[in-house]
């Protein structure tokens, strides 16, 4: 799950004082503006009409009655989706012949800073004007499920994205770079194949320099030492899951995360997290033009909610969902094999996306009903899931419920607490649900034996499955080359299956969410079979 971290604004440490922490969450709510609402009960979730909105916003500065409507649009979108450079800052910054090249792998030395010698030419380089399409389905009205359309036509427009890869200039000299990889947030399946492949790949460039910064930004204190990293060192550490580098939420202001680096001599920087973090590392990559500092912020996206903008998936999704089916079956043989009337109900991650509980729920073919966030339910009434439920338990036996964390929190309590990251401490749906459930079937008199299972930390531990391996390999390997080719302010990512590198602005402007009209909902209701609870 990505950390909303206070670094959006100038800090990244949450305030003490009551008015200071006001202004801070007031910041927050400025950058994301649908963050923290939940669904209401007419249909639609509040943070779809959100997103909807955000997105008509963006459009309603279109005359779509002129008739170059179209190419104006696709300008507008290329400049939106430029990726920073550091000629863009720095015009007289010096290009280089790539250090990297498979056909041999001799460190660089001090005498050869040219180029790996190779006795052809190498066609391993990606063009910087190499695109991926964003969208590749054509739709041809608005009504069609998961409609997303520029005008009322749904005219085709093309929106092209910068290729990610290897380029054959690089503008930082290996000999002269100080890399350093930073994980923060919660934990996440794959953090550690990420950070082991960011340091064999700079490792082939021809860095010597490379360390960790320990638990995040906080890291960036004078209390805390780097950690010297090697391939030797990370090796296997891709065995285990957690993080070698350790996790957490708040740190230090921008502007002393700066000094640090500085004082540091750090001239690259790598940063793991969600979308806070990604708000934390554009200030950085801010303040360092600001400062004339000539420094590549790359991020890549670490939540495993996969909730960031226009990716088809972020690392650590896949191993929470097939994780999730060891808690699902478990529930289902609790109930549907060993109890007289059994409900199992299996809660999931999924603050405000309910991506891994509709996945999960998909996998498994083994849930009866599947509640997420952007989905509204009513538990009571005649079209509410306690009644779906006692219809379960008697044609059935048994039944078992899915429900992502940040799904109904409009039933629970609502307090004022926050964690360190700005986000809304959730109630517990799960535990709600099972006494909503005891309650309604004593009440009528019917038996039901409830059991509640939260797999949480346990998923969040897990070493990354072979999938996700793959995904964290390839994003870690394109961090390094969109930072030695002069790249900066960007995150790297996964789209319609290629890889792209994309303006970090653009994918934290709100979190994703599933589409309740779209085809893989859809599909999900087609595995579960519940009916509308409203």
């Amino acid at each position: 799950m990505g950390s909303l971290s206070p670094a959006i604004s100038s800090k990244l440490l949450l305030p003490t004082t009551t008015s200071d922490r006001t202004s801070f969450h007031a910041l927050i709510r400025s950058s994301f503006p649908c963050h923290g609402e939940r669904p209401n009960m007419i249909g639609v979730s509040k943070r779809t009409r959100c997103v909807a909105s955000a997105e008509k916003n963006s459009n309603s500065a279109i005359d779509f009655s002129d008739p170059e409507w179209k190419t104006k649009f696709e300008e507008d979108f290329e400049k939106r989706f430029n990726i920073p450079h550091m000629r863009d800052f720095f015009p007289d910054a010096v290009s280089y012949p790539s250090t990297f090249c498979l056909r041999m792998r001799t460190p660089v030395s001090e005498e050869f800073a040219q180029g790996y010698p190779s006795d052809e030419e190498w066609h391993g380089y990606i063009n910087n004007n190499d695109r991926v399409l964003l969208k590749v389905i054509r739709y041809s009205s608005p009504t069609s499920a998961g409609a997303e359309c520029i005008d009322p036509d749904c005219t085709w427009v093309e929106q092209w994205i910068h290729r990610a890869g290897p380029r054959e200039k690089i503008y930082f000299k290996p000999e002269d770079v100080k890399a350093a990889i930073i994980t923060c947030g919660g934990l996440c399946p794959g953090l550690n194949d990420v950070i082991r492949q960011i340091v064999i790949t700079l490792e082939i460039y021809g860095v010597k320099k490379i360390v960790g910064i320990p638990f995040g930004y906080r890291g960036f204190g004078n209390e805390l030492a780097e950690i010297p990293l090697s391939r030797k060192v990370v090796q296997n550490v891709h065995l285990s899951g957690g993080s070698l580098l350790g996790v957490s939420r708040g740190g230090p202001n921008v502007s002393e995360i700066v000094d640090s680096m500085q004082e540091r001599g750090i001239n690259m920087l790598f940063v793991l997290g969600g979308n806070g973090t990604h708000a934390g590392a554009n200030a950085i990559h801010n303040e360092l033009i600001k400062r004339g500092l000539k420094v590549a912020v790359v991020g890549v996206p670490k939540t495993i909610d996969n909730d960031i903008l226009l990716m088809d998936k972020t690392f650590g999704f896949d191993t929470a969902v097939e994780e999730a089916q060891r808690a699902i079956n478990s529930a289902y043989i609790e109930v549907a094999h060993s109890a007289y009337r059994g409900v199992g109900i299996v809660k999931l991650m999924g603050r405000s996306s309910g991506f891994i509980a509709m996945q999960a729920a998909l996998a498994s073919g083994q849930i009866d009903i599947c509640l997420i966030p952007e989905v509204p339910f009513e538990l009571h009434g005649p079209h509410g899931v306690l009644k779906h439920l006692k219809y379960l338990l008697e044609t059935k036996g048994s039944a078992v419920i899915c429900v992502a964390e940040g799904a109904g929190q409009n039933f629970l309590e609502k307090t004022n607490a926050k964690d360190a990251s700005g986000n809304v401490v959730l109630g517990d749906i799960g535990v709600h649900i099972q006494q909503e459930i005891k309650k309604y079937f004593k009440e009528i008199g019917d038996p039901a034996d409830v059991k509640y299972i939260d797999p949480t930390y346990m998923i969040r531990a897990c070493r990354a499955n072979a999938s996700d391996g793959i995904l964290c390999t390839v994003l870690g390997q394109n961090a390094v080359h969109g930072a030695f080719a002069g790249y900066s302010g960007i995150t790297v990512g996964i789209c319609n299956t290629h890889y792209v590198y994309l303006p970090i602005p653009q994918v934290i402007s709100y979190p994703r969410t599933v589409d309740p009209n779209s085809r893989m909902w859809h599909r999900c209701l087609t595995s579960t079979g519940q009916p509308d609870f409203i």
